[in-house]
């Protein structure tokens, strides 16, 4: 089994453009099923059938997997007996039919447009107020974060070639390594225009060409981020105890309610699924319905 799964590793590693971490998950969780199968007396993986994988599912259930955790585990084997069957390991596909556990949907954090439109402006004065660099970046992550709807991955990997001025546009890498074009708009595009200004008195020799870069010169990383978007929208009456994902579940919201389509929201946050988009319209449904409650004399 362990031969199989340094092989797959290898596949997930030239062939499907994975994060390393989706790579690891996907890896932790073929070891968790090797251990499960050796405690059953199972050596070899062409004897692998799917009341094995049933039983190892069960056996994780029991130890209190979410339905989250229990889904992505299913996908992982699915993908693995999937390969393995291609490659002659096993004579059939037998994880095909193996049941994915459906993950619960958890209705994203979002705030309202004015709210957003408040804070912002809370947060340009406090830039201008200061002057210091680091609240002028702080200024323009929060602002392309709203804007773009971008991960805070996307926006650590963002080089200074990435931004289209004319067309106030960004390319951004995200997940699978796929490139895609996002508008910011002119307050985010204004907003990092004045970082870019100042950006050189922070760079240095290990800068390159990142455009967020941390207190000693380096490229910012995703946990500065998280840390500062916290810290920054903690103090803002509507963001408290939100981080940038929920910026990225506003953004979504806010195109929506506005009138664009599933497609073009898919585009833009970079889903690979049209399902994951549609989460976002049952957001507005529910806040439409909230405000109707409220408002609505015969509610």
């Amino acid at each position: 089994m362990q031969n199989a799964i340094e092989a797959f590793t290898t596949y997930l590693n030239r062939e499907r453009s994975l994060s390393d971490n989706t790579i690891r998950a996907y890896v932790g969780d073929l070891e968790s099923l090797s251990a499960h199968l050796k405690a059953l007396g199972v050596e070899d993986v062409n004897t692998l059938n799917i009341s094995h994988l049933r039983s190892w599912l069960a056996n994780q259930q029991s130890k209190g997997a979410s339905r989250t955790t229990l889904s992505r585990r299913a996908t992982s084997i699915k993908l693995f007996t999937k390969w393995a069957a291609k490659e002659g390991l096993l004579p059939t596909d037998v994880g095909f039919n193996l049941a994915t556990p459906k993950a619960h949907r958890i209705l994203p954090d979002i705030v309202d447009a004015k709210t957003a439109d408040i804070a912002m402006q809370a947060l340009e004065a406090a830039a201008e107020e200061t002057g210091e660099l680091t609240a002028v970046r702080n200024l323009a992550m929060v602002e392309m974060l709203y804007a773009s709807g971008a991960r805070v991955s996307e926006l650590c990997g963002l080089d200074l070639r990435d931004v289209d001025y004319e067309r106030q546009t960004i390319r951004v890498v995200g997940k699978g390594n796929k490139e895609r074009v996002i508008p910011i708009g002119r307050p985010a595009m204004a907003a990092l225009e004045k970082w870019i200004q100042v950006r050189s008195q922070l760079a240095n020799e290990q800068s390159g060409s990142a455009i967020f870069l941390g207190a000693r010169g380096k490229r910012i990383d995703q946990r500065q981020v998280r840390t500062i978007v916290y810290k920054t929208l903690e103090a803002l009456e509507g963001f408290e105890r939100m981080g940038p994902h929920a910026l990225r579940h506003s953004a979504a919201t806010h195109l929506l309610e506005g009138g664009a389509d599933l497609r073009t929201v898919q585009e833009i946050l970079g889903h690979a699924s049209l399902a994951t988009t549609q989460i976002y319209t049952h957001v507005s449904a529910e806040r439409l319905h909230k405000a109707f409650k409220q408002a609505h004399p015969r509610a």
